[in-house]
């Protein structure tokens, strides 16, 4: 049984914004709902009610909700939600209109900036003037390279005010990385930075920008973003190339003329990770996006309009998507860009303290990171507006959730989450009126059919592993791949398992509280023997020693059969020898079980991972095989693959 960490008190309980939604079902419908349990069984049972009922609670701003609210809900994928509404995501996020702070910025220790409400209407209108005046329509691409700043989210903003579609990615991909990614959309505009602040130093990317403008024939417009000082100067070396501020200056401050648009219109296009072909893209609606993430945000969350959000996220992960909507809640929005350990590790919670941080979302890795550095955060810094941790991006260990408690706040509720660039949301979140326990993610999603199922699609009781599934439609399904006509990508990501379900491709169990616990993505789960082992167990297990920083599994064939191979990267001034490696296989026989037990510990320097910090099996399974990774430039280090190449104690 997972150890009882935190638990809200009745007071806590009785003031979220999930308390009050409710005592508002209740009084709209008659119901007596009490628990969290039976307001989920309404949202995935009554959609009908609950999402009109979402919508209202929430305050969504739309010309019209339409009559209509959801048409072929049966379908997977298929259905429509509020197929006759007319509305933009933009003036949801614009509504506040007032002197008080909508951003806060910190570019390392370089940048520091508050950005009003005002200003950043005023911002934004005048990006969808210059955008209007060059004529972007509809359906436009306008596709960004840019730090995780304030001018984005205008840019940002601007674009989907007039409808166009929005593709994003973080200022440090190598050019085919963008390439592989923007080159398949085809953008009118392009947005780029000058350059960026990462771990102290200032990286210039004009010789990035120049290449793959010359490699983006649908471009008309390029529009650069003064951050490192050096964008005038860049932009007299490319063609129909001007600074933001030029961009903007004609053009006054005023009204916005939102283009009021179908619920299903496209807003953006986030991409796989593309470790293993050229990148999917994902083509999510603006009425999706907007009800999941006002529905995780205002009631999962629990975000007022005083609260002071942060996430750790770069442009190139969905959270910074699910980052931007929340200013539809009316809070305040913290951005951070670099290196959350420049110039050390307090860096972050510096932040915290200095700007009265009250959610505080990162990755499991970071959680992870900053354990290591042997650190407790609560010795040195106050975090009593604090009252908020979420996790994501990977499995949070069972030792991460400890550290949280021991280390950086008793009094917190730790919100573990998990979903996916795929539907731009979560699966399963947090419940602010639920405990939290050790290892578990706290519940199933708000209107999402969640479940575990096993190998012949039926549902696996509480814990039995199996595979994460969808078995009811959501608004956030994404409309479509872009480049897929026919739809036959798009199924066969997700419906080709079970019929009529989406199936994610996490290997998961619900507990005996009703929560989740993820074990890795099932394709990079471990099969020896027959028995099926999700990477994260192992990982959790490996990493709870101080000599191992992170680990790596994959199965080998090997003998007409699959073994277990852990790579390991070792901290500082440590070797792997025998004896470490026996207690490394001591430790996970003991802490998971025998089976878990790898057949051979191969100590590396550096472990491959994405562009948002996921490590990756299947790209260095390939290597281990000798087949070929088909897209390095998905990767942040692609040359740790090197390191994982005719390895002698993997040569049969």
């Amino acid at each position: 049984m997972s150890k009882l960490l935190w638990q809200p008190s009745e007071e806590r309980k009785a003031s979220t914004n999930m308390a009050k939604f409710m005592t508002f079902v209740n009084e709209r419908h008659g119901f007596n709902i009490e628990s969290y349990k039976a307001l989920h069984d309404f949202s995935v049972n009554q959609q009908e009610k609950f999402w009109v009922d979402a919508w209202d609670f929430c305050g969504v701003k739309a010309e019209t909700r339409g009559d209509r609210i959801i048409v072929d809900g049966d379908k997977i994928p298929g259905a429509k939600y509020f197929p006759d509404a007319r509305l933009n995501y933009a003036e949801n996020m614009l509504q506040r209109r007032d002197d008080g702070v909508s951003l806060i910025f910190r570019g390392e220790d370089k940048v520091r900036r508050e950005v009003t409400a005002n200003q950043l209407h005023d911002d934004v209108s005048r990006m969808h003037a210059a955008l209007a005046a060059m004529g972007l329509a509809p359906g436009d691409r306008v596709c960004a390279i840019t730090p995780n700043m304030p001018e984005t989210i205008v840019a940002f903003l601007g674009a989907v005010s007039l409808g166009g579609t929005w593709s994003s990615c973080s200022p440090d991909f190598g050019v085919q990385g963008v390439l592989d990614r923007f080159g398949q959309v085809e953008p009118r505009v392009l947005v780029a930075c000058d350059g960026y602040y990462y771990n102290g130093k200032t990286h210039s990317i004009g010789d990035k920008v120049r290449q793959i403008a010359s490699q983006l024939p649908s471009l008309e417009k390029i529009v650069l973003i003064d951050y490192i000082g050096e964008a005038a100067e860049l932009a007299a070396t490319l063609p129909n190339a001007v600074t933001m501020d030029e961009f903007m200056a004609p053009h006054a401050p005023g009204e916005i003329a939102y283009a009021q648009l179908p619920f299903d219109h496209p807003i953006y296009i986030l991409f796989s990770s593309g470790t293993t072909g050229v990148p999917k893209c994902i083509v999510h609606t603006q009425g999706g996006a907007l009800m999941k993430h006002r529905v995780e945000q205002t009631l999962q969350t629990d975000i007022r309009p005083d609260e002071k959000l942060f996430y750790f996220t770069t442009c190139g992960w969905m959270m910074w998507n699910w980052l931007v909507s929340a200013l539809a809640t009316g809070c305040t929005v913290l951005l951070y860009d670099g290196s959350p350990f420049y110039p050390n590790e307090k860096v972050i919670f510096d932040f915290a303290d200095e700007a009265g941080m009250t959610i505080f979302g990162t990755s499991a890795k970071y959680i992870d990171a900053v354990k290591k550095t042997g650190w407790a955060p609560k010795t040195t810094h106050s975090l009593k507006t604090v009252r908020m941790m979420c996790s994501t991006g990977s499995t949070l260990a069972p030792e991460s959730f400890d550290f949280v408690y021991d280390a950086i706040k008793s009094d917190i509720h730790l919100a573990s989450m998990s979903g996916g660039t795929d539907i731009c949301g979560c699966f399963v979140a947090g419940n602010p009126l639920g405990a939290v326990y050790r290892s578990e993610i706290q519940a199933n999603g708000l209107g999402m059919g969640t479940d575990v199922y096993d190998d012949d699609g039926k549902p696996c009781p509480a814990g039995v592993k199996g595979e994460l599934v969808c078995d009811k439609a959501f608004p956030a399904m994404p409309l479509m791949f872009w480049n897929d006509p026919d739809g036959a990508k798009y199924h066969a990501a997700y419906f080709d398992r079970f019929d009529n379900v989406w199936c994610h491709g996490d290997f998961a169990e619900w507990t005996e509280h009703g929560g989740m616990i993820i074990h890795g993505r099932s394709d990079a789960t471990l099969n020896p023997g027959g028995v099926r082992i999700g990477t994260a167990e192992i990982y959790a297990q490996v990493e709870k020693l101080a000599e191992v920083i992170e680990g790596l599994c994959i199965g080998q064939s090997w003998d007409d059969d699959t073994r277990i191979v852990l790579f390991v990267r070792l901290a500082e001034g440590v070797t792997l020898g025998d004896e470490l490696t026996k207690k490394i296989k001591t430790q996970i026989r003991t802490g998971a079980s025998p089976r878990h037990v790898p057949g051979v510990v191969v100590a590396v320097d550096d472990i491959p991972r994405t562009k948002s910090g996921k490590i990756t099996e299947l790209a260095v399974r390939d290597v281990v095989h000798g087949r070929e990774v088909k897209n390095k430039e998905a990767l942040a280090n692609p040359e740790a693959l090197d390191l994982f190449k005719d390895i002698p104690e993997l040569t049969p």
